[in-house]
């Protein structure tokens, strides 16, 4: 039936939109870690941070110039920023995240409705009963 299609089209929409949510709140995540450790390396005296080099292991290093950062900002382009400046870039993509979430929440709702809907149809075209056709003599 092509409301089964309909339906199982929007489901998989769904899912992508889902899927987007959880990148974004992943983004937003890591932006708000990133912040806080920008914040924690002007305030440490020492300039000792805890770097990660990957497999679960990491090393305390020293950051030689903590107001200087390099920032990725798109399209693998990396450009330096001072700390404060790259703390308020960081702000500002949590803010298009926290949009782009908004948008990407709005339209997964409509398409749930949309979901709902075509369950409601089908449920009550189930529900009909099929008419017996009638002798004719």
């Amino acid at each position: 039936m092509m409301l089964q299609q309909y339906l199982k089209d929007y489901g998989q929409q769904a899912e992508i939109f889902v899927e987007q949510l959880n990148l974004l709140e992943n983004g937003r995540m890591e932006a708000f870690a990133a912040i806080e450790a920008l914040e924690a390396m002007v305030a440490a005296e020492e300039n000792t941070v805890l770097l990660q080099i990957g497999g679960g292991a990491s090393v305390r290093a020293k950051v030689l110039e903590p107001e200087k950062i390099l920032l990725a900002i798109g399209a693998e382009v990396v450009v330096e920023r001072s700390n404060k400046d790259a703390i308020e870039f960081l702000k500002e993509r949590i803010m298009e995240m926290e949009a782009s979430q908004k948008r990407v929440s709005e339209t997964l709702d409509k398409l749930r409705g949309q979901m709902n809907e075509i369950n409601k149809r089908l449920e009550f075209g189930y529900q009909q009963p099929v008419a017996e056709p009638e002798d004719e003599e």
